[in-house]
């Protein structure tokens, strides 16, 4: 049995003071308030649950610092992100994802939910394991240290009633059917869940959308909803509703069903989410580096969809900005304040994040939960002299004043360090292997 005292943690009653708990077997035993540390190890600063990062696309975490160069588009950038997946191999995406997976640790990340299409060999060639990629991406994940649920995405077209480019032929399996058929090859873990996921609905007809919905009912369900304005328009054009009516003629709206980004929604759309109890998974740094522009969330969460949280193309790896970000948008959309309460925001990126993944009992500090526990420094830059409170970790804290990170009872990051790898010299020569 290990044992970890917190100066100040956040439990489901609040902010607490000397906390100590102890795992046994990945999971919280006991959880104590008010008492001496003894010989358990310290956290100091600001405790917080783990943190989950809904929405990943691993490789592109290589388009980083090459996107922003010129002016450009969302066409141009889709070019190089093409450029990037055309490169990759099982080998290449597990160093790459491996130093991805180990970044987010280091902000605090405890779980990822990887939305995963890159499944097969240049030109459509399969692998002789046809889920090579997908086992490349959980096994990075569990060498970093950290849980991961493989949404494996369906994907078989190259926009409504367009037919796929070259590098998409990786991405497909040729239709619903088959999709299903690999998918189901792939086994789950205690740390691993296998989702599902359509990739919008321009990657997967409206005769097939259905079937997605349908093939694994247990598990979590994700597609992009509504990035683009052009994604609607077409839609409209081609069926005559919008994506979002579109989902829910076809039994993809549910609880366990994720939309992400649900940027560009109408009134009609954000009460087909909420009365669903769909989730929102808004990315907030991508959507901006993107150009997509400012989703509804305040709407959405008035309707019923619970808002979850991602970094999406990874031009930023700090859930802590992505938390801020969506009260910060909405007062740039709306020009006025006090949206989102900091606790709110706090519980979309651990409790209801988790949960929007399949990992239902992560994200809180409480007996029988997983041991999940990220120290926030409150003597930085950022934080010195605003207090130990839920506040300063959405409003004042960054990923770079994570100190500590525990993932299922394990010290992963220690001092801001993480325990395995050179972070900085694996993302380095990772990425290089792939820009080349």
């Amino acid at each position: 049995m290990t044992s970890y005292w917190c100066s100040t943690a956040l439990l489901p009653t609040g902010l607490a003071a000397r906390v100590l708990v102890t795992v046994e077997n990945g999971r919280f035993a006991t959880v104590e308030t008010a008492v001496d540390p003894g010989d358990a190890q310290v956290l100091h600063g600001l405790v917080i649950p783990g943190l989950a990062n809904c929405h990943s696309h691993a490789f592109h975490r290589a388009l980083r610092g090459r996107t922003q160069a010129e002016r450009g588009t969302f066409w141009t950038w889709r070019d190089q992100m093409y450029s990037v997946a055309a490169a990759l191999t099982p080998d290449t995406y597990y160093e790459l994802a491996r130093a991805v997976y180990a970044e987010m640790l280091l902000a605090g990340i405890t779980a990822v939910g990887e939305f995963h299409y890159l499944h097969h060999a240049p030109g459509g060639g399969r692998y002789d394991d046809p889920n090579a990629m997908g086992t490349a991406l959980i096994e990075a994940a569990r060498d970093a240290g950290l849980r991961i649920a493989l949404l494996d995405t369906c994907y078989v077209a190259g926009g409504i009633d367009q037919p796929l480019n070259e590098v998409q032929q990786r991405f497909s399996d040729g239709d619903a059917t088959a999709w299903a058929a690999r998918v189901a090859q792939l086994k789950g873990a205690e740390d691993v869940v296998i989702g599902a996921a359509a990739h919008s609905v321009r990657g997967v007809p409206h005769d097939q959308l259905g079937a997605v919905a349908s093939a694994f009912p247990d598990v979590p369900l994700h597609i992009h909803l509504s990035e683009q304005v052009a994604e609607n328009a077409a839609c409209l054009e081609a069926y005559g509703r919008t994506p979002a009516q579109i989902l829910d003629e076809t039994g993809f709206l549910s609880g366990r069903t994720s939309a992400v980004h649900a940027t560009h929604l109408t009134p009609v759309d954000i009460g087909l989410l909420g009365s669903s109890a769909t989730y929102s998974c808004f990315c907030p740094t991508t959507e901006r580096d993107l150009a997509d522009g400012i989703g509804p969330s305040v709407a959405l969460r008035d309707a019923g969809s619970a808002l979850t949280l991602g970094s999406d193309s990874h031009a930023v790896i700090d859930l802590f900005e992505e938390m801020r970000a969506v009260e910060l948008d909405e007062r740039l959309a709306s020009q006025e304040r006090g949206h989102w309460s900091a606790a709110e925001l706090l519980r979309a990126a651990t409790t209801d994040g988790h949960r929007s993944i399949g990992f239902e009992d992560a994200g809180v500090i409480a007996p029988g939960a997983r041991a999940d526990l990220v120290a926030v420094r409150t003597d930085t830059v950022r934080t010195a002299g605003t207090g130990d409170s839920v506040e300063t970790a959405v409003f004042a804290a960054a990923a770079a004043d994570v100190s500590d990170v525990i993932v299922s009872g394990n010290h992963v990051v220690a001092n801001g360090k993480h325990s395995r790898l050179d972070v900085p010299a694996r993302l380095a020569a990772s990425i290089a292997a792939v820009t080349r």
